[in-house]
């Protein structure tokens, strides 16, 4: 390090990459910058500490997904395996989004999974595997835990005039939600597929 310091203060260029370097944290969280957005500092504020709180829930969800989407057995294995996939990947995109709004607002999003552990509100599972229902129903569980929270989350963000907020929670974490929980709740309907006549006849 002090060779490449002395480098620098040389003036010489150097291909040493800089590595294992330290560096003090510069924006702690929980804290948000001003940025000329046209909102408070008190609605940016609480919508970052809502968001995170969805962010670190929204993590949890998708790492409960590809989990049971790794565990499925039984007959219906195949369609569940693949369509807790595409659940994933589409809780994955709203990671993403939710934390670039944070962002956006001049927060710090939740990113390190030890942290995301502090923060969520959604259950540990087993750390085996479950009966299918089990597992539907846990991801079910969470579904409506985050969906609860975005909804408060995006009126609050909307009567403190962030749009911006109110939008994602509603279109994206909101609809997605539900739309997958509906997905998740016909699997768990006991029913046949073929119901025989009820005097025993065929028609």
């Amino acid at each position: 390090m002090a060779a490449q310091r002395t480098s620098k203060q040389s003036g010489k260029t150097s291909s040493q990459p800089w590595v294992h370097t330290d560096g003090r944290e510069i924006q702690e969280f929980g804290t948000v910058r001003m940025f000329p957005l046209g909102l408070s500092f008190d609605a940016r504020m609480y919508s970052c500490q809502r968001l995170n709180q969805v962010l670190a829930d929204t993590q949890i969800l998708y790492g409960l997904y590809k989990k049971h989407h790794w565990l499925m057995r039984g007959p219906t294995f195949y369609q569940l395996h693949l369509l807790l996939d595409k659940h994933a990947e589409e809780q994955l995109k709203l990671v993403d989004l939710i934390a670039e709004r944070v962002q956006t607002l001049g927060g710090v999003a939740v990113g390190d999974p030890r942290h995301v552990a502090e923060i969520t509100v959604i259950p540990r599972p087993p750390d085996g595997a479950e009966e299918v229902p089990a597992m539907l129903s846990r991801l079910i569980q969470a579904h409506e835990t985050i969906l609860v929270a975005a909804h408060d989350a995006a009126a609050r963000a909307q009567e403190m005039g962030d749009d911006g907020t109110n939008d994602l929670l509603v279109s994206d974490v909101v609809r997605t939600g539900e739309l997958q929980t509906w997905f998740l709740i016909e699997h768990l309907v006991d029913t046949p597929l073929i119901e025989a006549p009820h005097d025993g006849h065929s028609r």
